[in-house]
């Protein structure tokens, strides 16, 4: 009798830690050994995007303003929510479990046999998966940094740059320009060069070794359907990158339609409104102080929340953020020390909260795997 064949969760449960991305392996030769086995169709475009937050946001909304121009658009985005299929999208619909396994078999005996990374594998996938559907334009968040990231390993005809901060030094570097100089290999054999506003010390970076980087404004505009002036940076890196396809001829679209298209953009997990009963929660994937500190405008801009739930992943820290929150709330709640009061779950938090307040206005942020927990308890 042969063997009962493996489901895509147990498959992926052989890579190691699934949902968090934590097994980082610099490189490309595992990557190129997967794709020895694979006959890849190039697509028309192939977009990339690094940098320290807004990645996701800016992907959404280049896939939302191509897709409504009449494009075949594949989405690579990470780490995802409640399932993997999230990640690799086309047209905004999530690879189908059925797609998703064939893919598996195919490629995971290779993958174990040479140590593939969860990160590698998933990149894979979803090369395979868009050059199946025959693609018009690939659009792909880098994981960690640019220059050893899986997804640089192939050529790309446009390199994006969203705002740079602190975060993963482990690998990157221990300061600002040093993490700058690894994601700025987005740019490498790429025609068209977008990067947000930086820090003084990586523009002059960028002026020394980029001068074809076109540094994009802050849109005039808020995103019809996402909260913060942090959002408008991000439309502002994707509409000045929908303007130089246009421009350059790479693609044939309607601009304007794209602009339009690019402003009505959902984007779930950023600052994300959902009711627990008669409460309102706005769930926000925050992650590093970059992405807190982000925040802070649109949060001194509302009246004082009844509470805000700070919970991130067991290798993080995000106690030194309190401080920043604090003015906000007179409850944040998390399971670090600091907090106002300390509780073990973000479930157990808001539960508390909701009980004291059935109609509380509430913060959680802390990382995808805390906004999972969320969506997951309102289920």
């Amino acid at each position: 009798m042969l063997p009962k064949p493996l489901s895509v969760d147990a498959w992926l449960e052989q890579l190691g830690q699934p949902a968090a991305d934590r097994n980082y392996l610099p490189g490309h030769a595992r990557i190129h050994a997967l794709l020895n086995t694979c006959a890849l169709r190039r697509p028309k475009l192939r977009i990339r995007v690094a940098g320290t937050n807004g990645k996701g946001s800016t992907c959404f909304m280049l896939a939302q303003a191509l897709q409504h121009s009449g494009l075949k658009v594949g989405l690579y985005t990470s780490p995802h929510i409640l399932r993997f299929h999230e990640r690799i999208r086309v047209n905004q619909t999530p690879i189908s479990n059925d797609e998703l396994h064939e893919l598996l078999e195919h490629i995971m005996p290779e993958a174990l046999r040479i140590g593939a990374s969860y990160f590698e594998v998933a990149t894979v996938l979803a090369w395979l998966y868009f050059s199946k559907q025959q693609v018009d334009v690939e659009i792909l968040e880098a994981g960690v940094g640019a220059r050893l990231d899986a997804t640089t390993a192939l050529p790309a005809d446009a390199g994006i740059l969203t705002p740079v901060g602190l975060d993963h030094e482990a690998w990157l570097g221990t300061d600002l320009l040093s993490i700058a100089e690894e994601k700025t290999h987005i740019f490498q054999g790429c025609d068209i060069q977008v990067s947000a506003a930086q820090a003084p010390s990586i523009h002059t970076w960028l002026h020394e070794h980029a001068p074809h980087v076109c540094i994009a404004p802050c849109s005039d505009e808020q995103p019809k359907h996402l909260l913060g002036d942090h959002q408008r940076i991000n439309a502002g890196i994707a509409w000045q990158t929908l303007q130089l396809l246009h421009r350059e001829k790479k693609l044939a679209f309607d601009l304007n339609a794209a602009h339009q298209s690019m402003m009505e953009t959902h984007i779930p997990a950023r600052l994300q409104a959902v009711r627990y009963g008669e409460a309102s929660l706005l769930l926000d994937a925050a992650h590093n102080r970059h992405a807190v500190e982000a925040l802070i405008p649109f949060l001194s801009q509302q009246q004082a929340f009844d509470a805000i739930l700070v919970y991130t992943r067991d290798d993080r820290d995000l106690s030194d953020c309190f401080s920043l929150l604090k003015p906000y709330t007179d409850l944040l709640i998390s399971d670090r020390d600091g907090a106002t009061l300390c509780m073990a779950s973000v479930e157990d938090a808001l539960h508390y909260v909701v009980q004291r307040q059935p109609q509380a206005r509430v913060v959680v942020l802390g990382s995808f795997l805390t906004v999972a927990s969320c969506l997951r308890l309102l289920d």
